[in-house]
């Protein structure tokens, strides 16, 4: 378990709370820990500190980059704990919890080394008319100020790496606000920077709500950007409060697969159950709509009915199971009546459906209509939906028809196919051979339309998290 303290870290110093919540352990209910809820008060300062210490505190590049290195090995040397602690507050699987895991140091690692890379460019300012010839004129990055990261609970570990490291690379102060179902990994993570070193109160935690906490910290003024995770609903409320301050959000998404009838279906099978069910299908990009030509529509049903069948499903404590419990029973509620209304409406059980407190078995529909909630809204939940379409122009059309535009994915073994898919998707990754879900730490991840806008991975992330200046220099 992790230290036992509140879980607020205020100027470096983690500080006593007169309130908390209970976190649970999602599978059995138990409660692991009691996490303090932070004041008015508390929140204010918390922002102050990392105000103040980005005025006054001033580490070069390689300073930066030697204490983000150094975490990672504060962490690596705590993998079974925080592994453990991870699996109770998010009910994952021991393989999920261990995936986060792993990709979080790579995370911290691609971070601390892009500390080294921040650079700006050579402006040819000599090629503009009237310009002297010892006339020069660069660019430089500069950090922005206090960043707001705002974190939810799906990768508690990674996805708060993902904002956390960058915007300390890039030489910003950081105020963390953590999902209130998954705050001990983020503890771990705040526990690890103070002992590398980190200077106090450039890290600041406070736990709390998002309608009272997170709704203060969007209200401060002297946060200079936001990068946050979560729903799009959510996400409209922070760009609304944060203005003409600069933001980075992930919102989110309904993501499709499109298996064309050219490729290979035990590949695309395959990957098709581990995207769709991992993290029991709470991932913004998890395979929620699979479009399938209608020649093959039949074969691959039974394919993934096959697959998922052999799954495991229920304790994550089992080192065998695929699929545990949703983040609440309540959401596990919800995604069933959703089946059972999209059933009532026509679609085919292929798989799954049967529902055990917060566990719902992995399911698989066939034959659903555009208009059923199970493929026009955000499930987040161990269910994915399959939709035939009889040509490529078809497939792109229910591929595009939603709000949303984060991630997709396409089997085919026709490269001129492929192309073509490309260009028109309108998604900020597409994928071809593989699903919505691949993702790799170090590429651009982001989205268009209302899954949001800027990037996560480090690189692409400090470039958000800095500005711009242009220096010219004209000798007399």
């Amino acid at each position: 378990m992790a230290a036992e303290h509140s879980g607020n870290l205020i100027a470096g110093e983690w500080v006593k709370t007169s309130a908390s919540f209970p976190v649970r352990d999602k599978f059995t209910g138990e409660v692991v820990r009691n996490v303090g809820i932070a004041s008015k008060a508390q929140v204010a300062q918390a922002v102050s500190s990392a105000a103040e210490s980005f005025a006054n505190e001033v580490l070069t590049p390689y300073r930066r980059y030697e204490i983000l290195a150094r975490v990672a090995q504060i962490l690596e040397g705590r993998r079974a704990q925080i592994i453990e602690d991870m699996r109770a507050e998010t009910g994952f699987t021991i393989s999920d919890c261990t995936g986060d895991f792993n990709r979080a140091m790579q995370t911290v690692a691609l971070s601390a080394e892009e500390a080294k890379r921040i650079t700006g460019e050579l402006v040819p300012i000599q090629g503009a008319p009237g310009q002297r010839e010892e006339r020069i004129a660069f660019t430089m990055r500069m950090p922005i100020g206090v960043v707001c990261a705002i974190t939810p609970f799906n990768s508690p570990l990674n996805t708060v790496l993902h904002k956390v490291a960058p915007a300390l690379a890039a030489g910003n102060a950081v105020v963390l606000k953590p999902a209130s179902y998954t705050p001990l990994s983020a503890i771990a993570l705040c526990d690890a920077l103070l002992e590398a070193g980190l200077p106090a109160g450039l890290l600041g935690m406070v736990q709390g709500s998002g309608g009272e906490t997170g709704q203060q910290l969007l209200e401060d003024q002297r946060i200079g950007f936001y990068t946050f995770t979560g729903s799009t609903k959510v996400g409209e409320i922070v760009q609304k409060h944060a203005g003409l301050r600069r933001t980075q959000l992930e919102l989110g998404n309904i993501s499709s697969t499109i298996v064309f009838n050219d490729a290979a279906l035990e590949v695309a099978a395959d990957k098709c159950v581990n995207a769709s069910f991992r993290k029991a299908g709470q991932v913004c990009t998890s395979v929620q709509r699979i479009l399938v030509h209608r020649s093959i529509a039949d074969r691959f049903a039974a394919a993934l009915a096959e697959r998922v069948g052999k799954l495991k499903v229920g304790d994550p404590r089992d080192p065998d199971t695929f699929v545990g419990p949703l983040i609440d029973e309540r959401e596990a509620e919800r995604a069933e009546g959703w089946i059972r209304e999209a059933v009532s409406q026509g679609a085919a059980l292929v798989a799954g459906g049967k529902r055990d407190g917060a566990v719902l078995q992995p399911t698989v529909l066939q034959n659903v209509d555009p208009h059923m909630r199970v493929v026009c809204d955000e499930i987040f939940a161990p269910v994915v939906s399959l939709a035939p379409f009889s040509d490529d122009e078809e497939a792109y059309s229910l591929a595009n028809d939603t709000p949303f535009g984060l991630s997709g994915g396409l089997f085919t073994n026709d490269v001129t196919r492929a192309l073509k898919a490309i260009r028109r998707l309108r998604m900020g990754t597409v994928h071809v051979n593989d699903t919505s879900s691949s993702r790799v730490d170090l590429m651009p991840y982001g989205g268009v339309k209302a899954s949001g806008f800027g990037h996560e991975g480090p690189r692409y992330a400090i470039r958000d998290m800095t500005e711009e200046r242009l220096i010219t220099i004209n000798p007399i």
